[in-house]
């Protein structure tokens, strides 16, 4: 059973960031135009960052996590203050590769040079047992959410030069990251003042992912979980996708040795679970805090026309929309991961040095 629905994972039930294909393609498919020559560069450091949210997590993962800040190039030479976007990668990648995919340094560079006003960026890696935290609170994987808003934003304000200010803090990402931005963005409006989510995933779909769910009723362990994942899909990585949502959106520290509850039993849909799950979706959350989203200067969404999650996404837009919340929404000619560095240089970036404020 377990393998017959791996077998038939398909692209959009894999909506979590949805393909891992593998590194050299990635990039290939989605390579930014590389930096002018001579072009004045700004500086990445990789640091450690201890998350005190996401200590004693079940699964087991470590609470000190890489993060990737990229510097502006005038950062070393001049003693002045920046704004700072906290960008999320999807899932199946971890920080250093979705800094590779999206190749941000170089087109942050790029926009520098073309007038765009510099702000430090930082890409947390947020990779987990599962391939992927959900950016959610959860005992099991830990305290995603917290980390982000508090713990990484309290380095990176004592670190760097930064505006501690919410108005001076950007968040976006894409896909699993996307979902991050309107998840923690809906909550956390006296952390962030401006938020860009790309092809959000999680959207409306609690249902298809959980009857995919049966398949790994019978699996015994977590490691064999991840095995037989991993031997049927390959360098792809999404097929852990539903064991990733369990572990984010219905843990259970009293359910050992996964530390989560499925969405099925005997192959039946559990209610009690299905709703914990619809609890973390943003359509199902959003207007519950209208309020919140309304603090912000500056709400962004975009997604590609043959993007699998186009649907989801416009319902969101819709939601918004109709709640009256400001916020711009663009679809453009692409799937889900080949246009992502062309939106970071074109768009993203560009969206934060519009609306953030510089001091």
């Amino acid at each position: 059973m377990l393998m017959r629905a791996l077998r038939n994972w398909s692209l959009p039930f894999g909506s979590l960031a949805i393909g891992l294909v593998s590194s050299a393609l990635l990039v290939a498919q989605n390579s930014a135009s590389p930096a002018r020559p001579g072009l004045p560069r700004g500086k990445v450091e990789k640091v450690s960052v201890h998350g005190k949210s996401l200590e004693g997590n079940l699964e087991g993962d470590p609470a000190d996590r890489d993060v990737f800040i990229y510097l502006p190039p005038s950062y070393s030479g001049a003693n002045r203050r920046y704004p700072a976007v906290y960008l999320l990668h999807g899932y199946g990648f971890t920080g250093q590769g979705w800094m590779s995919f999206t190749n941000v340094a170089a087109a942050a560079d790029k926009d520098a040079a073309g007038g765009m006003r510099e702000m430090i960026l930082v890409i947390p890696d947020s990779y987990t047992f599962y391939n992927g935290s959900m950016y959610s609170n959860s005992a099991t994987t830990g305290y995603w959410e917290d980390f982000i808003a508090e713990d990484l934003v309290r380095y990176v304000d004592s670190h760097y030069r930064t505006i501690p200010d919410r108005m001076s803090r950007g968040l976006g990402g894409h896909s699993m990251g996307g979902y991050g931005t309107m998840r923690i963005g809906m909550k956390r409006p006296d952390v962030f003042g401006s938020l860009y989510a790309m092809s959000s995933c999680c959207l409306g779909d609690a249902s298809p992912i959980a009857e995919l769910t049966a398949a790994f009723e019978t699996v015994k362990s977590p490691q064999d979980a991840k095995g037989a994942a991993q031997a049927q899909g390959g360098a792809r990585g999404y097929t852990l996708g539903p064991l990733a949502r369990a572990a984010a959106w219905s843990p259970n520290p009293k359910n050992p040795p996964f530390y989560f509850d499925l969405p099925t039993k005997g192959g039946i849909l559990q209610p009690d679970i299905l709703a914990k799950w619809a609890a973390n979706d943003p359509l199902a959350t959003i207007d519950q805090n209208i309020s919140q989203l309304k603090k912000y200067r500056a709400i962004a969404a975009d997604v590609g026309l043959q993007d699998p999650l186009l649907v989801s996404n416009r319902a969101m837009e819709d939601l918004l929309t109709r709640s009256s919340v400001p916020h711009s929404f663009e679809t453009y000619e692409g799937d889900h991961l080949n246009k992502v560095a062309e939106r970071v240089e074109t768009k993203v970036l560009p969206f934060f040095s519009k609306n953030l404020t510089f001091k």
